[in-house]
């Protein structure tokens, strides 16, 4: 059963902080000939609901999805969650939650800026920002951008957005992974190696994470991913076989926002899914 070029379960919206609209990521990943695919938005479900009114019989396969960003003493966590009712009221609370955490932070960020550096935006800017749907640190770096403050978005958040730290204003791991499971779904830690900032998080020290995330009831890992090597995958397909996980397969495609294209998982052109994309792929196929 070869899947190779054909899923990708990791891409985002303009709900989150991807460029291209539910509408323009249905006709990309049809032209990308990707037969099933997933819209993960942060702490968002609208782009999903939206491709599920969209979407025909003769479209690619559709799987609900969610990104949320989890934190608690150990560190920071991405967790995804697939084939999920988007009307429960499980979800919807963890979506609630972190999209009330995201703009507390927008307006702490901004007036972060304008205390910390002298960078004010015009009101109409301001307001455009907070009527996004999930604005957060690209919208912002983009903005300071176009006012002269930084002279890229990656130069925005790493030299200014980064600065400013929220202990308390997360999700838990526990909540995200719960609220996936109560609604149906299945949670699987997104890029796994990957913790706060530049953390690269591998051997010992990544089992003691994925081990804490499965008391939570995690069900599986992506370990196909379009920054992850050929070494890191093995590493994390070797983990999955161990603790008997789900695997998925994920590009991040963000539109213009991240140089990744819909279908690059690492997932090779001829390579056979291993047993826990197909298992993982049977489970969400409903």
């Amino acid at each position: 059963m070869n899947h190779a070029g054909r899923i990708d379960f990791h891409m985002h919206t303009v709900v989150s902080d991807g460029t291209d609209t539910p509408e323009e990521i249905l006709k990309k990943v049809k032209a990308a000939g990707i037969g099933t695919f997933s819209v993960t938005d942060h702490d968002a479900v609208k782009a999903g609901q939206i491709i599920l009114r969209l979407r025909t019989e003769t479209d690619p396969r559709f799987v609900p999805g969610v990104e949320f960003s989890c934190k608690d003493e150990e560190g920071k966590y991405h967790i995804l969650g697939y084939g999920f009712d988007p009307e429960h009221e499980a979800i919807r609370a963890v979506v609630e939650k972190g999209h009330r955490f995201r703009m507390k932070k927008v307006l702490a960020r901004l007036e972060f800026l304008k205390t910390e550096f002298g960078f004010a935006f015009p009101e109409d800017e301001i307001e455009r920002l907070l009527t996004m749907d999930n604005p957060g640190k690209p919208h912002i770096g983009n903005l300071m951008v176009r006012y002269g403050f930084a002279e890229s978005k990656e130069q925005a958040i790493k030299k200014y957005l980064d600065r400013i730290r929220f202990s308390s204003e997360y999700i838990r791991p526990e909540e995200g992974i719960g609220g996936i499971l109560h609604a149906g779904g299945i949670p699987v830690l997104a890029h796994p190696f990957y913790g706060s900032g530049d953390e690269l998080i591998l051997g010992e020290e990544m089992e003691k994470r994925l081990l804490r995330l499965l008391g939570c009831g995690l069900q599986g890992v992506e370990a196909f991913y379009s920054g992850f090597s050929a070494k890191l995958r093995a590493e994390m397909l070797a983990l999955a076989v161990k603790h008997d996980l789900y695997v998925t397969a994920g590009s991040d495609y963000h539109g213009t926002n991240k140089l990744v294209g819909l279908g690059d998982t690492g997932l090779g052109d001829e390579e056979e899914a291993p047993v826990g994309l197909r298992r993982f792929l049977e489970a969400v196929a409903g």
